[in-house]
């Protein structure tokens, strides 16, 4: 019997989540089973949230509710954490399905990062991804560093790149002056281009753009109960007080806002001419290098005012006769008993 709850650093896991994410996984095909996933859902938490208590009574305001934990996970690449679960924990199905599936674009990616030497990369990265070295007394598999954020190919070029530069820094470090001094030791020891450079150069400022576009396309009332929960920090029910919706209804359209985004966004991007890998490309890099501020697509919440009904194509309204400050109240009020920890910078609207 599954116990009542999985407790982790940061929330319970109710048995619904984790068997619901379970089965959308497809983690029975490698025979991964709910304890072990919820735990790898566990540390993809912990990651996320590192700052985040352990439990305790009453919720600390850095942890996030339980909406937050269930709407980051499940936006999670959940097959891709599943198979590397199975692959760490030594399934054969897996690490087959890795070899035909995975390996020759790693290798592809392992020569164009390192040329010639993108073999001996690969090949040292297999090892580790298997888990050679044992500490405890049990075989530690790299694949447990991976949480799931991107996809789990994006994440093996990352470590590709990251290790081949680090490989390029400690030959810099052995390298011998040259007799005729034009290269300087600090010319030497600089650091190697990362690989990455070039995709992040190319992708994150269009994404960012595409993104406004995007956002700028959607009804006033969506960016509005968008911003009530991803940039004021209000919890579903107290936004919907605001809206004068009921909290089911705030969350069932703040999902549907967030697949329209992403659509959205996947066909401003495709309208530029990116392929389906280029755009997944697109995405990764984003992951690590984002910096994208709410507050620029998203209404303050001087044009809140506290149990609005929808008014249409102009709602809010862009003036109120309203002394200044006094729409904002009710939000901020709200904002002191509700508020959950989100930033504005870097949010998951999507």
């Amino acid at each position: 019997m599954l116990p009542q709850t999985y407790t982790v650093p940061v929330a319970p896991l109710s048995p619904a989540l984790v068997r619901s994410l379970h089965a959308r996984a497809g983690a029975a095909r490698w025979q991964v089973p709910e304890a072990a996933f919820a735990e790898a859902l566990a540390r993809s938490l912990r990651h996320r949230y590192p700052d985040a208590p352990g439990a305790a009574p009453s919720r600390a305001p850095d942890e996030p509710d339980p909406s937050t934990v269930e709407h980051y996970l499940s936006d999670l690449h959940l097959a891709d954490l599943a198979l590397a679960q199975a692959c760490a924990a030594g399934h054969d199905g897996a690490w087959r399905h890795f070899l035909d599936e995975l390996r020759p674009a790693l290798r592809r990616a392992a020569h164009a990062i390192a040329g010639e030497d993108g073999g001996d990369l690969a090949d040292a990265l297999y090892g580790d991804l298997f888990g050679l070295e044992e500490r405890d007394g049990r075989r530690r598999s790299l694949f447990e560093y991976y949480h799931g954020r991107s996809s789990l190919i994006g994440w093996l070029r990352s470590v590709l790149s990251q290790r081949w530069v680090d490989r390029v820094r400690a030959a810099r470090r052995t390298e011998p002056l040259p007799d005729d001094g034009d290269t300087t030791r600090a010319a030497l020891l600089a650091p190697a281009p990362a690989p990455e450079a070039a995709d992040a150069a190319r992708y994150v400022p269009m994404l960012r753009e595409v993104v406004r576009d995007a956002f700028a396309a959607l009804a006033p009332r969506e960016r509005l109960r968008l911003s009530l929960y991803y940039r004021q920090g209000l919890r579903l029910a107290a936004a919907g007080r605001l809206l004068g919706e009921h909290e089911a209804t705030v969350s069932r359209q703040l999902e549907r806002t967030r697949r329209r985004l992403r659509e959205d966004v996947e066909e401003r991007l495709t309208a530029r001419g990116l392929d389906a890998a280029e755009r997944a490309r697109c995405f990764e890099v984003a992951v690590e290098d984002w910096g994208f501020d709410l507050g620029q697509v998203l209404p303050s919440s001087e044009a809140v005012t506290c149990g609005a009904p929808d008014r249409g194509p102009g709602w809010p309204p862009a003036a109120s006769n309203e002394p200044p400050g006094a729409s904002r109240q009710p939000v901020e009020a709200e904002r002191k008993k509700h508020a959950h920890g989100r930033s504005e910078r870097g949010g998951g609207a999507w």
